[in-house]
């Protein structure tokens, strides 16, 4: 649990063995994921280790609309007048108005995947007020410019921040154990796979993802890397 510092204006927040990260503009705060249900008081835990309140936050950004990211969602909303915004595509079981779809498992995934989704609550509804697709921006470090990332989910988003070299993966990429790789429980491969061949395009220095540790420099190197690592 707790709050570390990314870069000057970027936070990840540390949820247990989940995480989500903060951007921190003068003029605006901006969540980026959320964490389960239960995160809530984790979440306004870190914001008060950084001397703000939870009514301070003033953006929501859902990467993609699994319970791990959108879990407390809801609760954060409540908290103030923040502004929740996510794909289009996601948005509707983001909303509760679609049932979601379960990734397409493969080998040892199955395993993990029971390991990782134990104990993991439903994600309460939550409304979207502001869909996004690829080439949006939204005003954050000077402008962040959404990617799709289809593949983790159809509406998996990435956010690039070129005046700060930064990129937000959400679960399109994931580091494990000082690796950069593919995120794991993809609805479609094929297309994740193709999405990380677009990320790795982004000139970025930083990186952040779903899972794993922050890449603090040459982002985009290791991420080229995941790609590689694809081909062997």
């Amino acid at each position: 649990m707790g709050v570390e510092p990314v870069t000057g204006r970027l936070y990840r927040l540390l949820l247990g063995r989940f995480q989500a990260y903060l951007w921190r503009d003068p003029d605006c705060l901006t969540l980026i994921d959320t964490g389960p249900a239960d995160s809530g008081a984790d979440i306004a835990a870190a914001l008060d280790e950084l001397g703000l309140a939870p009514a301070d936050i003033d953006r929501i950004v859902l990467t993609h609309r699994h319970e791990d990211h959108v879990g407390a969602a809801a609760e954060v909303r409540e908290w103030g007048e923040a502004e929740v915004v996510a794909h289009r595509d996601d948005a509707p079981v983001i909303e509760g108005r679609e049932a979601a779809t379960p990734p397409a498992l493969e080998g040892p995934e199955r395993e993990l995947y029971v390991q990782v989704t134990a104990g993991l609550p439903p994600a309460p509804p939550v409304r979207v007020d502001r869909t996004v697709v690829n080439g949006d921006e939204l005003q954050l470090g000077g402008g962040a410019v959404v990617m799709s990332a289809p593949g983790h989910t159809a509406g998996s988003i990435a956010l690039h921040i070129p005046q700060h070299r930064v990129l937000i993966t959400g679960d399109a990429v994931a580091e494990h154990l000082g690796r950069v790789l593919l995120g794991a429980f993809n609805d479609d491969t094929a297309q994740a796979a193709d999405s990380l061949r677009r990320l790795a395009e982004v000139p970025a220095d930083i990186a952040v993802f779903g899972h794993g540790e922050p890449v603090r420099t040459s982002a985009q190197a290791r991420i080229q890397d995941a790609v590689r690592a694809l081909r062997a």
